[in-house]
């Protein structure tokens, strides 16, 4: 897994193509919400810029691959790992904000990305009311 500097546009945009691919595609709806949110402008990253990190991100998950080919889109000890890249609390409460547009992107919100989104939330020690609180009313 390529390492970002802690808390660069690059570490955010890649935890955001997780949640992208949280639901095993990534779907046009998704892209059309970065760009509607203006996520580029938000996260400081260039939407050329964006889609590098996350092909990157989908070669790095398939690099790590089992032997029979089966891809883990959600791996615990990576989404830890990826979850320490960001330290500030409030690109955290970004991240999170954005999370959620994203995973309402394609109008249903599956399972695995519920999971994912209450386990970074609980790892950053964020609630729902913090992220209302913190960005949405900013």
């Amino acid at each position: 897994m390529r390492d970002y500097p802690p808390n660069s546009p690059e570490a955010i945009a890649r935890l955001l193509t997780m949640f992208m691919l949280g639901d095993g595609e990534a779907h046009d709806r998704e892209f059309d919400v970065l760009d509607q949110l203006h996520v580029y402008d938000l996260v400081g990253i260039g939407r050329k810029q964006f889609i590098d990190v996350f092909r990157t991100y989908c070669n790095d998950i398939s690099d790590d691959a089992d032997q029979d080919g089966a891809i883990h889109l959600i791996d615990r000890q990576r989404v830890d790992r990826l979850l320490e890249d960001v330290t500030e609390r409030h690109l955290r409460v970004l991240v999170c904000a954005l999370a959620i547009d994203l995973c309402k992107a394609d109008e249903a919100m599956g399972d695995g990305e519920v999971a994912l989104l209450q386990h970074m939330m609980r790892s950053w020690n964020l609630t729902l009311a913090n992220i209302e609180g913190e960005f949405v009313r900013s």
